[in-house]
């Protein structure tokens, strides 16, 4: 069982990394300049947008080229490990970024807490339900955006906050780094892929409005731009 001190950890590295995602850290843009990109590389098409996202944050999680020294760019207000803060960072950026692409205002407090939900890939569902939100088989921002009190913000991101920690094991805060290895700043290895598409997917799912498209899953394996 997590400790108080460990989820207390959690919460704080989970705000700091969404206002430096959505702020910008360093030489890497914001979340808003991400998804702009994208949408226009594929001409305002969301979808499309969101999902050539994630084949690029894919193609560079998983051949350890996203980014490099990230670690000396980190000062985190407590006390864990620049490559957990590292890690929290990419991917709140990645989720913040689609958000983005789908319309969402991510200074919302609402959609930062739908941006934690999405941390937790295909679990997304399951932890919402424990916080308390009945949802239908689906997780989705518009499912339950509306219905989400202050109340139950905390309830959702406590919940989040107990899935992350208890996912990286439960011996110490220092094994929370386990959640997404991260070596010398460097993200790399298949793992690293695979936790990064299902994230993305998750993510692309929640915000963007697929109702007249069929179910997508992305193809890590798939090509994706060099830049």
């Amino acid at each position: 069982m997590p400790s108080e001190k460990e989820l207390s950890v959690m919460d704080q590295a989970l705000e700091w990394a969404y206002d430096k995602a959505v702020s910008g850290l360093g030489v890497l843009g914001s979340a808003q300049d991400l998804g702009d990109e994208y949408l226009r590389d594929n001409k305002n098409n969301k979808l499309d947008a969101a999902n050539s996202l994630i084949r690029w944050q894919n193609a560079k999680a998983a051949t350890g080229g996203f980014v490099t020294n990230l670690g000396g760019l980190v000062t985190m207000p407590v006390a864990i490990p620049a490559n957990m803060a590292s890690s929290l960072y990419i991917q709140l950026r990645m989720i913040a970024g689609i958000a983005h692409i789908g319309g969402h205002d991510i200074f919302d407090d609402k959609t930062k807490t739908l941006c934690f939900i999405c941390l937790t890939g295909n679990s997304a569902g399951e932890v919402v339900k424990q916080a308390g939100v009945q949802i239908g088989t689906k997780f989705t921002a518009s499912s339950i955006q509306k219905y989400i009190t202050g109340e139950m913000i905390k309830s959702i991101n406590k919940a989040v906050g107990f899935r992350l920690v208890t996912k990286a094991g439960t011996t110490g805060v220092l094994n929370l780094t386990k959640m997404v290895p991260i070596i010398g700043g460097v993200i790399g290895g298949t793992f690293d892929g695979v936790m990064t598409n299902t994230i993305g997917n998750t993510a692309r799912d929640a915000f963007i409005s697929q109702d007249s498209e069929p179910d997508i899953i992305i193809d890590i394996s798939a090509s994706a731009p060099t830049a």
